[in-house]
């Protein structure tokens, strides 16, 4: 609940708080972090103050292995990653709060430090979350970064090696396909990381979450309808996609609410696929590679999907 009020009203919430202060004999506190906050403004597109910004301490919270443990969530090594390369992993599926993205890439309650020794894990976010007064500091402590072209390039290029770049690769618009029972990831055109990978060599990983779409009920609206148009014009114009979903009450799984159900997630990390780097890559080199991570995810998939509850007639659906 914590968390997903967080998520939900964190941002939009001290904002209004910020607000009441400026009203109040309190007004020059206010004044204070507003003026800090303008001109530490361009701080969360800069890897490097970012990198110093984060906090083991708040990495290492207790409420962390608590969110852990309700669901439970899973992190699962298949390959060892060397500290001497910068690595992007492509997450996969969004489902609507990325859940298991943000447990094991965010935080340390699945012990990715101990797991992968020498890689500081960098899960990238809307950059409207950092324009939020206190979110933004709540973010940038537990090492998450904006999902745009500054900030990636700097972690990847000056930041040293042993990087790793958590890239929720269907982004929004996946989220409004996810729904218990449903295996599919919008990844067909999604290029743009193949080619940041390629300009930076930061080999690509990726990593597939079982259990990420089942533990909330979502009302889908098929293609071409009038629900469908809304959301994704929502979806273009403020970068998120309002989903109508459910979970289960606070203190009841019978009764309907926004926490989420208990269901396990289990995250498993791929083989990591060595990439060149290509300062200005073809689009026939894009594609390769992409083909080649396309068929990296099925292989991932496949593998691990009966032993994560699924059928061997299951198969992941590629839009």
């Amino acid at each position: 609940m914590q968390w997903v009020l967080s998520f939900l009203i964190m941002g939009a919430a001290c904002t209004v708080v910020l607000m009441y202060v400026f009203c109040t004999d309190c007004w020059l506190f206010a004044a204070m972090y507003m003026a800090w906050m303008i001109f530490d403004w361009d701080t969360p597109t800069q890897g490097k103050l970012l990198h110093t910004l984060r906090s083991s301490w708040v990495r290492n919270w207790t409420v962390w292995r608590y969110f852990r443990d309700y669901f439970p969530i899973r992190l699962i090594k298949t390959h060892n990653l060397l500290p001497s390369r910068n690595y992007i992993f492509g997450y996969h599926p969004h489902g609507i709060f990325c859940f298991g993205a943000f447990c094991n890439f965010g935080t340390e309650a699945t012990g990715f430090a101990k797991k992968f020794p020498g890689i500081r894990p960098s899960l990238a976010t809307l950059a409207g979350n950092f324009r939020l007064p206190l979110l933004r500091e709540y973010l940038m402590s537990g090492g998450i970064c904006p999902v745009n072209r500054d900030s990636i390039d700097y972690i990847l290029s000056r930041n040293g090696t042993g990087n790793a770049v958590v890239i929720v690769v269907g982004g929004a618009a996946e989220s409004l396909d996810c729904a218990p029972g449903m295996n599919s990831v919008t990844l067909k055109n999604r290029k743009g990381f193949v080619k940041l990978a390629l300009q930076q060599g930061a080999d690509l990983v990726p990593v597939y979450s079982f259990g990420e779409n089942e533990v909330y009920k979502q009302l889908i609206f098929e293609k071409g309808s009038w629900g469908r148009l809304v959301q994704t014009r929502f979806q273009k114009l403020m970068g998120f996609a309002p989903c109508l979903f459910h979970g289960c009450g606070l203190f009841s799984a019978d009764s309907r609410g926004i926490v989420p159900y208990s269901k396990p997630i289990n995250t498993v990390v791929g083989e990591p696929i060595t990439i060149p780097r290509i300062e200005n890559p073809s689009q026939e080199e894009v594609d390769q590679y992409h083909t080649m991570y396309i068929s990296s995810l099925l292989k991932l998939f496949d593998k691990y999907k009966t032993r994560f509850g699924l059928a061997e007639s299951d198969h992941l659906v590629i839009h």
